[in-house]
């Protein structure tokens, strides 16, 4: 598999593909047109595209008030997500045909949830997560569990040292666009939150409600990854 550098997805993005954005796994983009009958006919044109191509669409939904979400990534033998050059080239076909229909890209509007939970021993706790979240299809991926049709946020564990009850495990990571973050963390914190952490600022930024649970805000950016 053709494994795009997060570096070289972002300098594709800064480049050539400005409707898209990099999210935890997937590359996505967010096309409104002025109706669902439109969106729809995007949706249709898309898959048609993506079949001529031999690289199918990962994700696709169409909002009844004429938003259409794309999610594009290639997963491997093992169930890992991925962007891949054929997935570049796809954000551009794609992008080209929504123009032709007149539908408009708003990348500011892209967004995944993920559940992260602190967690000593990954091995033990994936397969119960797995089972629950993606029934027979349901396997950990070696850090994370997806579920195969995206019905339910995906779960990564994060390392930590095993330690006594109770304590916070569970939180969200939501991955937004990186021009969408800032705007957002401040309504969080307008909102009754609290700033816990900006060091590592514009990767993640972590935040807790008046109760102190915490949640993190993540971008793309500032990330060594594939």
């Amino acid at each position: 598999m053709d494994k795009v550098s997060n570096t070289a997805v972002l300098a594709a993005i800064d480049a050539r593909l400005p409707d898209w954005r990099r999210l935890a796994q997937p590359l996505a983009a967010c096309f409104r047109g002025p109706d669902a009958v439109a969106a729809a006919a995007f949706v249709a044109a898309a898959a048609r595209a993506a079949a001529d191509a031999g690289h199918p669409v990962h994700g696709i939904r169409l909002g009844g008030d004429g938003r259409v979400d794309v999610t594009l990534c290639s997963v491997d033998e093992e169930g890992g997500r991925w962007i891949t050059a054929r997935d570049l080239e796809l954000a551009a076909t794609l992008s080209a045909l929504a123009r032709r229909l007149d539908l408009t890209a708003a990348p500011g509007e892209v967004a995944q949830l993920e559940m992260a939970l602190d967690t000593a021993d990954h091995a033990a706790a994936g397969p119960f997560w797995a089972a629950l979240l993606g029934g027979a299809d349901g396997r950990p991926v070696r850090d994370s569990v997806f579920d195969t049709h995206d019905r339910v946020p995906a779960v990564w564990f994060q390392q930590t040292d095993a330690h006594p009850l109770p304590r916070q495990r569970w939180h969200m990571d939501l991955w937004l666009a990186p021009e969408a973050a800032r705007e957002r963390i401040a309504a969080a914190l307008a909102a009754g939150g609290t700033l816990v952490d900006d060091s590592e600022a514009p990767s993640f930024v972590v935040l807790a409600d008046p109760e102190g649970n915490k949640a993190c805000v993540c971008t793309a950016l500032a990330r060594d990854r594939p």
